[in-house]
């Protein structure tokens, strides 16, 4: 059968749902997790390592674009994963001798190996499987694994087929712990469980990098609402009407506005992987299917009243943030639009001011317009008269006084006619320029 050509990314959508497989666990065994914050430009130092640690075991490399990989490593297993910003690494082997958790699964691995890994360690966690009994422990018997005077917590899991032990703590050696106790896991459903319970683990840590942020922002915070508080005090007091201090004023929100984009641009990643990474919480946890077990806290109980908290506290920030973000814009917008306001009344004014000038310049162009009136019949007529004496000196029977007085209405209404078609032409053409 012939088919569409393939989309792009129709195989590497494919695979992501098989990408990263948990590994299969047999009973007993150890596993030592660590997850390491890698910068983008360390991965490519980060996969050689890899790489020359396969070479010099003499197992196969991985392949260029892989996200995980399994290979032997002497007595154990390597699992490499690359996840968004971290990378997870497990070793894992077979057996559990009488102190697994000081003879540990990363023990196994080349000396120092482990340590050399480009990035920051942001989780590392041991972890052993043992048979289970028919009940589980008491909390005196798991005393022994985890750190003095810790309140321990867990669950029965997937419907009675284990038990999940942990106290959350670093202990001496750097490194938190896991007891998982099979009474009925196939060895496919261990491996599920215990990486759902080093993911929560991480993932919980991965959340709460953005508590630190939070913290710091908050004082950041309550000086910006404490400043806004003020700035729209005023906008309030002085609503409808100019005010010399306006200049100063959209200067002070102009700084809050830059000051909370600069914690939004420094905080928002954090705080929405914050959001991410809790909610992976909270999916590992449900996927646990925990029963409770008499007297000890479940996984679940103890990241509500623990976890959640610090989460909350992440999340309130961040919505702060966008909160007074809004609130600035809006006061900005509030004096924008009195400055307007104010600025449409000058207008006004003045408008109003050039109109009362230009009926006066009109008076005073008529008054003008009459004294030129006079002022041409006067000349005009003075040369007629001139011409008229002229007339009767060379012969002509012309009486210059009568010739002088006919001309001064004729000449004065001509004057008059001729300033009146001159002012119409005038307005017409700047009509017309108008349109």
């Amino acid at each position: 059968m012939s088919e569409p050509p393939d989309h792009p990314e129709r195989f590497v959508l494919a695979d992501e749902v098989h990408a990263r497989p948990p590994e299969p666990l047999d009973t007993p065994s150890r596993l030592s997790y660590v997850a390491v914050l890698v910068e983008p430009d360390a991965r490519a130092g980060e996969f050689l390592r890899l790489v020359h640690l396969c070479e010099r075991m003499g197992v196969p490399p991985p392949a260029t674009g892989l996200t995980h990989f399994v290979t032997p490593i002497g007595a154990a297993r390597l699992k490499w994963e690359r996840h968004g910003e971290f990378s997870a690494y497990t070793a894992i082997a077979a057996g559990a001798p009488a102190d697994p958790f000081s003879d540990t699964a990363a023990s196994l691995l080349p000396q120092h190996w482990l340590r050399d890994i480009p990035g920051t360690t942001i989780m590392a966690a041991h972890a052993v499987v043992l048979p289970g009994g028919a009940a589980p422990p008491a909390e005196a018997e798991l005393a022994p694994w985890f750190a003095p005077g810790a309140s321990i917590v867990g669950a029965g899991l997937a419907d009675g087929a284990g038990h999940a032990f942990t106290d959350f703590r670093i202990h001496a050696d750097g490194w938190s712990r896991f007891v998982l106790l099979n009474r009925g896991f196939t060895v496919r459903q261990a491996g599920r469980i215990a990486q759902r319970l080093f993911e929560i683990e991480a993932y919980r840590m991965l959340a709460l990098l953005a508590l630190p942020i939070a913290r710091r922002q908050s004082p950041r915070i309550n000086a910006i609402e404490k400043s806004l508080a003020v700035l729209t005090d005023s906008l309030a007091r002085e609503a409808g009407r100019a005010s010399d201090g306006d200049e100063a004023l959209l200067q002070e929100l102009t700084r809050l506005a830059a000051e909370i984009e600069s914690g939004l641009a420094a905080s928002q990643f954090r705080f929405g992987a914050c959001r991410a990474y809790a909610e992976l919480v909270r999916t590992r946890i449900a996927d646990l299917r925990e029963e409770r077990i008499p007297g000890i806290q479940t996984i679940g109980e103890f990241m509500a009243r623990r976890f959640e908290p610090a989460v909350t506290t992440c999340l309130t920030v961040a919505q702060r943030l966008r909160d007074l973000s809004d609130r600035v814009a809006q006061a900005s917008a509030l004096l924008s639009t009195r400055v307007d306001i104010v600025r449409e009344r000058q207008n006004q004014a003045l408008l109003a001011s050039m109109d009362r000038r230009a009926r006066l310049q009109l008076r005073l162009q008529q008054t003008v317009e009459g004294l030129s009136v006079a002022a041409i019949t006067y000349y005009a007529v003075g040369l007629i008269g001139y011409l008229a004496k002229g007339g009767k000196a060379a012969g002509l029977r012309v009486d210059p006084d009568l010739v002088t007085g006919v001309a001064v209405p004729l000449v004065a209404g001509a004057a008059l006619f001729a300033l009146r078609r001159a002012r119409r032409r005038i307005a017409k053409a700047e009509g017309a320029e108008g349109h």
